[in-house]
């Protein structure tokens, strides 16, 4: 009975120091704009907005065609799904990433060459 009554008061502060934590780490974030990304998607992600981002002509043209402007390429940029079985994420000098997001009911595939100093958006298809 007595290890229960400690089990029972131990997850009382447990949870309390969780709520806490939370609270002030969520209030922390969003002071300083820090983002915790720990899956591969987000990291890809984020790291190829964080460089100077560049459109090839066949991407602009493909944009004008289907009526995209460049808060719907940042959007893929932020939301988007990384299809890591068709990039290649070991090519050098510049890595080439696959992003697929759902626009207007459509599928579309963003190509970007992520290079050490700028992204390059090579190609835009849809599916």
């Amino acid at each position: 009975m007595v290890l229960l009554k400690r089990i029972g008061w131990y997850l009382v502060g447990l949870s309390i120091g969780l709520v806490f934590l939370m609270f002030f780490l969520k209030k922390k974030s969003e002071e300083t704009g820090v983002e915790f990304c720990y899956l591969p998607n987000c990291r890809v992600l984020k790291d190829i907005r964080s460089k100077p981002l560049s459109f090839s002509e066949e991407v602009l043209a493909k944009m004008e065609s289907v009526q995209m402007d460049s808060m719907t390429i940042v959007s893929f940029l932020k939301d988007g799904d990384i299809d890591f079985a068709e990039s290649d994420a070991k090519a050098n000098p510049c890595k080439l990433y696959k992003i697929n997001k759902d626009f207007d009911g459509r599928r579309f595939t963003l190509d970007v060459e992520n290079c050490n100093e700028r992204a390059i958006l090579k190609g835009l298809a849809k599916e």
